[in-house]
């Protein structure tokens, strides 16, 4: 049997009917932007891996600090003992997340993937109130479309109607959800876009421990934008309301949406920030939630002072070695210029197509291009086509979208926007 059919008869992907013949491609290699199949096909990658590999595959320097740690030790426990990569990677990580010499966090959890880091923040938040004696404080307030993970409590503040977990209806901790604002790049914002998670907060404040978002961008529950404002409503709300304000940055952090974290770019410091996705360059699975003074004092307040929670793998070293290089790599590189280029072209090539009839929306931040069609794509058809004309995009509902390696070329880039102008005038010409 060949390794695609073992694969089909054996392993679960994610999100995969696996009584169907779906997509599936055997990678050989990957360097740069470019995935190498087994087949001998070279593709351009439009997806960086969900959005991780922001220096692309099989970079050198973090190949090299990658074998540099393994000589050393791939892992310890991180219980009693401690290690030099996790140190230093948690000094990185509050000195980017910095504002105008003020430091915005102070301390780091690590932990395994992102949708951990999301259970972490939770836990950090419920954890605030009862060591400040409001135990009542439990519930989490949120807007719909958002996606935070898979995870249960990660699953628990996803849009339990429009994303992907509503067969676990009832079985999830329940919270509260806010209509989500208008969304798009040239809406005027308006008061009025407050009205539904004000109301949540005036009615619910006093069992709310905090409210979760994705800052500027919602990712997997629909690549939707919204306005800057509406941040800084909310985090003037949750001060008045006694709640903790927790962004979500495991899609937008690391220069993604223009600026090195979202929140910056908004001007606007929650109380908790998550991390993970590009916070290892892609190269392997690790996550952080970072927590301001405010929630590190509180936490201690009722002078246990323990966050209950210790993964078996947490700070792993090797991969905290990889992650540090990839921030140096970050801040080295000429990123903004990089991921305005990007911008500039997306902008450029797609935004045309928001005149195609079966376009509803054309959506461009940073290194974020969206072609939102009025239909959901034909997955099996969609993707097949995306290889054959040379690309890996890999769409999901209606969205044809793409969120490329900042190092791809301009011609490179080019490759992938005219992918997608022709799959969408083949999908028109199926039509008439």
């Amino acid at each position: 049997m060949d390794l695609l059919s073992l694969d089909r008869n054996d392993i679960w992907h994610p999100y995969t009917n696996t009584s169907k013949d779906n997509p599936l491609y055997l990678v050989n290699s990957a360097s740069g932007v470019e995935i190498y199949l087994e087949s001998g096909q070279t593709l351009i990658d439009g997806m960086s891996s969900w959005w991780a590999v922001i220096h692309g595959y099989n970079h050198p320097e973090l190949n090299q600090a990658a074998k540099n740690q393994i000589d050393k030790m791939s892992h310890v426990m991180f219980g009693s003992l401690t290690h030099e990569p996790a140190i230093k990677l948690a000094q990185k990580l509050l000195s980017l997340t910095s504002t105008n010499q003020q430091q915005d966090f102070n301390r780091v959890f690590f932990s395994d993937s992102g949708s951990v880091s999301v259970e972490v923040a939770i836990k950090m938040a419920i954890q605030y109130w009862f060591a400040q004696g409001k135990s009542e404080k439990t519930k989490l307030l949120t807007i719909r479309n958002g996606y935070h993970g898979d995870t249960f409590a990660a699953m628990s503040v996803t849009d339990p109607d429009n994303g992907m977990h509503s067969m676990f209806e009832g079985i999830l901790a329940e919270h509260y959800f806010a209509e989500l604002p208008v969304y798009g790049e040239n809406i005027e914002w308006q008061a009025k876009y407050l009205d539904s998670i004000k109301q949540q907060l005036e009615k619910n404040h006093s069992n709310i421990a905090a409210v979760i978002l994705e800052p500027l961008v919602q990712g997997a529950g629909g690549m939707k934008f919204y306005d800057v404002e509406y941040l800084r409503q909310i985090k003037a709300l949750c001060d008045k309301h006694d709640v903790l304000l927790i962004f979500d940055e495991i899609a937008t952090g690391f220069g993604r949406t223009g600026s090195l974290f979202a929140y910056q770019g908004a001007q606007v410091v929650p109380d908790i920030i998550c991390l993970g996705k590009a916070l290892t360059g892609g190269y392997m699975t690790l996550a952080a939630t970072l927590a301001n003074k405010k929630v590190v004092a509180g936490i201690h307040a009722d002078q246990s002072g323990v966050l209950m929670h210790g993964p078996t793998f947490m700070a792993n070293p090797l991969a905290c070695a990889v992650a540090f290089k990839s921030l140096c790599l970050l801040e080295e590189s000429n990123w903004q210029l990089k991921v305005r280029s990007i911008h500039n072209q997306l902008l450029e090539e797609l935004s045309p197509l928001v005149d195609n009839l079966l376009v509803n929306d054309v959506r461009i931040k940073g290194a974020i291009g969206v072609v939102e069609m009025k239909k959901p794509v034909d997955f099996n058809w969609i993707v097949p086509r995306f290889v054959e004309l040379g690309v890996w995009i890999r769409p999901f509902g209606k969205l044809i979208y793409i969120m490329p390696s900042y190092i791809i070329k301009p011609e490179q880039l080019s490759v992938l926007t005219q992918a997608i102008k022709t799959v969408i005038y083949e999908m028109s010409v199926s039509e008439d």
